[in-house]
Order: C-alpha cells, then structure tokens, then sequence
C-alpha cells in the first residue's frame, strides 16, 4: 500500500518509525492560537474557536489546542526534532500556521535543527472583512530542510503564495481542513515517488493530495473520528488512482 495511517499520539508513533524514512514532512498542527487573550486561547476548544456560531456543520472537536505560547513552542520542538530523525538528507519540512504563532514556530523548527528556509502564505479569498482593521484572510506555512537541497533531485519550481477557499459543505470533513488543490503543490516539494509524513493527519487532505501525486504517504492522527475519515478519503483515492497496469487479473 502506498500509505500508513496510525491512530494514536504523535510523538509516540513517529518514536517506533525508522531513521531517514521520510522525504518531506507537511503537516498542520494545531495552533493553540484563536483569541484575543491568553484566557480565551488556552480555555476553549478546538471548535469553539475555529467554527462559527451559525455553523451547518456537527463537526467532531479534537485535542491539542489549549497550550500556552511556551508549551507550545516545546512541543513543536521536541515533535520536529523526532521528525528531523525520520527525514533523509537534503528533504523538506513544511508548517501552517498563523500570524500569532508565527515567531514561535520558526523558533521552533531552527531548534529541532532543521535550516528555516522562509515563509510561504495561504490566501484565503472568501475571508470575513472586518471593519476599520486589515482583513485576516492569510495563515502561513513556514518551511525548511535537513541540511542542503540538491535541485536536480527535484526539479521544481513552486509559487510562494497559494489562493484557494477553505472546503464547505458536503466536502468539509474537518475544523481546520485544508483544501486539497493547494496540498497537492506543496507535496510537489517532495520527489517523485518519495514519501511525505503528517503527523496531525486530520481528515487525511495531506494525504490525499501525496497519492494524487504520485508520493507515498504516512499519516498519524490522534482523534479516533477522524482517522477514520481519513483512512476513508485515502482508500477512496487509490481506487480513483489506479490504473489497468496496477490491477492483476487471475482466473
């Protein structure tokens, strides 16, 4: 099978996988952020501060949002630094985040020891204006390598911004879900083939968009709903990919 899913705590999973088994790590984690006050940042969950009150959605809440600013910087690097072990030589890390945990993170990548490469944005065109202030229609990913990048191993050339709206409807299977049309240029940072890890796999967009793309896919997630989701969408999108070559016919 082209991909691995676990259900269970992070750092415990990625502790048991072998060194250099990785070509790029992209992930979202949670951002422990949405709040105007450290109260309402470390109090509510996951979904009171994500989703709207007139929401249509009944969207199952997850874990890891209530950690102060420090808290969370320690674990992002203890997190990172494991990942940095699983990594081959010259791969890749990408991180969302926003613009409030924005410094903590890549504090926390260069300390896991990974090179800070820059920022890139997500632009989100369908964002809420409000009124008298900047309208906050960006998060960012931050991104970085296990050393240097060799170019002729994958020789890309990827955009440093990314427009696309946050899924609805029938197609939204998670709180902070990302779309799959930008995850399917970010894992293009990955070569052909390779294997990219998310650690907070969520509804599994990571790797839908790395099997869509020809990559190989490891995915760990902590809530038991949505691993289910995504072990879901991930079966459902090798059947869309598979071609006559990869079935074999017996009597």
């Amino acid at each position: 099978m082209p991909f691995s899913l676990h259900q269970g705590d992070a750092l415990s999973v990625l502790t048991g996988l072998p060194d250099n088994c990785v070509d790029s790590v992209i992930t979202d984690p949670p951002y422990n952020s949405g709040g105007r006050t450290a109260k309402e940042r470390t109090t509510r969950s996951a979904k009171a501060k994500y989703t709207s009150a007139d929401a249509q959605h009944t969207l199952p809440d997850f874990t890891g949002e209530n950690m102060d600013q420090r808290s969370y910087g320690f674990w992002l690097t203890q997190i990172m630094t494991e990942s940095h072990r699983l990594t081959k030589t010259g791969g890749t890390a990408l991180l969302f985040t926003d613009w409030r945990q924005l410094p903590t993170t890549t504090d926390a990548i260069q300390a896991a020891g990974w090179l800070w490469r820059g920022v890139l944005a997500w632009h989100k065109p369908q964002a809420r204006p409000q009124k008298g202030r900047f309208t906050q229609n960006c998060e960012f990913i931050v991104w970085a390598s296990k050393g240097a990048i060799d170019g002729s191993r994958n020789p890309v050339y990827l955009p440093g911004l990314y427009s696309a709206s946050q899924p609805s409807g029938a197609k939204r299977w998670h709180i902070t879900q990302k779309p799959v049309s930008v995850m399917r240029e970010l894992v293009k940072i990955s070569p052909p083939s390779g294997t990219v890890l998310d650690f907070c796999a969520g509804s599994g967009s990571t790797g839908v968009a790395a099997l869509l793309e020809g990559r190989d896919f490891i995915g760990i997630e902590k809530t038991e709903e949505y691993a289910a989701i995504a072990a879901e969408r991930l079966t459902e999108t090798i059947g869309e990919t598979l071609t006559q070559d990869d079935v074999v016919l017996t009597a």
